[in-house]
């Protein structure tokens, strides 16, 4: 149990017994980010918690996140009156909003993208797929946005620790990168992704990533797999010829957001928006 006599001296000081047992409590359930149920079954009803809460917010104690979710503030940073906390922790805990914790998710996109290490730039956008649908939430200055999918494209999907004490389902990396070549847009663009190819090169799983997207069925997504795994010198030919052969005699863009413009490659089936000196520029080839 966590001894309250050691929480700052000064918190000691706005808190009363009730706070002061809500705020331990929370801490001992390593609960930083938490929703207002959870508060009245700590403190025995909603009107105690709704107390509570707002004594706590007031003090600078506990952020509200949006209305029924909230945020402690650590200790040490004093009384933060807006405290985010881990942007991945509180994507987890939005998507499932207290009231189900069995819905299905999982961090997607550019967050995958940048828990896989894939990216040089800070990532402010967090994305998160899931069946359920959510309309897009700026929270302190986070944009949140949730892409909804189908509950059978839930694969590919692992748990990945993104503090001491939080686990995240995120994409695993071949899933991670397919879902970029789907929807560039959320990565950053066509060439982030592509980077994500050259920058985990040796770590993708040629077979798997290519399984994976027999289980997606998206035409564009096979073209473009297949494109940049040849481009990168990624499996082999044999990977490569699979994939040609799922292809219809449509083309489609390389990169969905830019003009139609560029020449054609039969073999892949796609128009070229993006020069290929480009492409292999990213990959320092």
């Amino acid at each position: 149990m966590t001894n309250i006599l050691h929480i700052n001296s000064n918190y000691m000081k706005t808190l009363g017994p009730t706070t002061a047992h809500l705020v331990v409590t929370l801490y001992d359930r390593n609960r930083p980010i938490f929703h207002f149920q959870e508060a009245s079954d700590i403190l025995g009803g909603r009107a105690s918690a709704a107390n509570a809460l707002s004594q706590l917010v007031r003090n600078g104690v506990v952020t509200r996140l949006k209305s029924g979710t909230f945020s402690l503030v650590p200790f040490e940073l004093g009384f933060e009156r807006e405290y985010l906390g881990n942007p991945y922790v509180v994507a987890r805990e939005l998507i499932s909003s207290g009231h189900n914790a069995k819905i299905q998710y999982y961090l997607s996109h550019g967050s995958a993208f940048d828990l896989h290490q894939m990216v040089t730039q800070p990532q402010l956008d967090i994305y998160v797929c899931s069946p359920r649908m959510m309309r897009p939430q700026n929270i302190l200055g986070s944009q949140f946005h949730f892409v909804r999918c189908k509950t059978k494209d839930l694969f590919g999907i692992t748990e990945m620790w993104v503090d001491k004490n939080e686990k995240v389902f995120v994409s695993d990396l071949e899933r991670t990168l397919l879902d970029g070549l789907k929807q560039p847009g959320y990565c950053g663009g066509f060439s982030e992704v592509a980077k994500g190819f050259s920058i985990k090169h040796d770590a993708i799983d040629p077979q798997k990533i290519i399984d994976y997207a027999m289980k997606l069925s998206v035409g564009a997504v096979n073209r473009r797999l297949g494109y940049l795994m040849e481009l990168y010198n990624i499996g082999s030919r044999i990977h490569w010829e699979f994939l040609q052969q799922t292809l219809t005699s449509t083309y489609q863009l390389l990169d969905p957001e830019l003009p139609s413009e560029g020449h054609h490659t039969a073999k892949w089936r796609l128009r070229l928006n993006i020069p290929q000196e480009e492409l292999l520029a990213i990959g320092g080839t």
